[in-house]
């Protein structure tokens, strides 16, 4: 039976727009990104079928096309679908985080930087430029490698700075492995940007390592 077929308040739309999205299960919440099923599948019956096979969500927006297309009822459309509200998620969180001093929403600023970093298999360096009040004037993914590391140059580092007109910057990448631990090298590289970018007067606040589900900061751990 179709989902359309259903009495309208078990609907996952319905249930939605009449409890809030939060009442929903998280199958309910895909079915509704998913739209339609397949012949003989609703699309609850889709997600609660592919949920249970990866066993997280986590593994489901990590996932790339050609694994999702081994379900049947699942192609180019639905990944579509998923990712783009993925990504609008990231957006509004960005958005909000960029109207914060960021020193002051250290919790916001993880949750982003878990979210953004989440899906990606290789490594990635980033770069938040920050004004004298501390709030984001630009986010740029400035160097990409592959999953034992990426490749990372002071003297680009110090161009976007100066370009950008900033005061301080918050380094962040990811460990692939989703082991946050910083390796030596990463302590090195921290050491010499601090030192490129300090020639310019501008501080470095911190360095995030996002891991899964940890995230750590230099800051924190006293190593700058």
């Amino acid at each position: 039976m179709a989902i359309s077929d259903w009495p309208q308040m078990e609907q996952p739309r319905e249930r939605l727009i009449a409890s809030g999205a939060e009442n929903l299960s998280d199958a309910e919440l895909l079915a509704i990104c998913f739209r339609s099923g397949v012949r003989g599948k609703s699309a609850l019956k889709l997600a609660r079928d592919i949920l249970k096979e990866l066993s997280s969500l986590n593994r489901l927006f990590e996932s790339e096309l050609n694994e999702l297309c081994q379900y049947e009822g699942f192609g180019p459309e639905k990944y579509a679908l998923l990712h783009a509200a993925i990504e609008l998620c990231r957006r509004q969180m960005l958005e909000k985080l960029q109207a914060k001093d960021i020193l002051a929403s250290s919790a916001s600023t993880r949750s982003y930087l878990k979210a953004r970093f989440r899906s990606y298999k290789y490594e990635v360096f980033t770069c938040i430029f920050l004004n004298n009040q501390h709030h984001i004037v630009k986010l740029e993914e400035m160097f990409t490698g592959t999953i034992d590391g990426a490749a990372v140059y002071p003297r680009e580092v110090v161009k976007r700075c100066l370009y950008h007109n900033a005061a301080a910057v918050i380094f962040a990448h990811n460990h692939p492995s989703g082991v946050a631990e910083p390796s030596q090298a990463d302590i090195s590289i921290t050491n010499k940007l601090k030192s490129a970018l300090g020639t310019i007067d501008v501080r470095v606040l911190d360095h995030f390592v996002i891991g899964y589900p940890e995230v750590v900061s230099f800051a924190e751990r006293g190593l700058l």
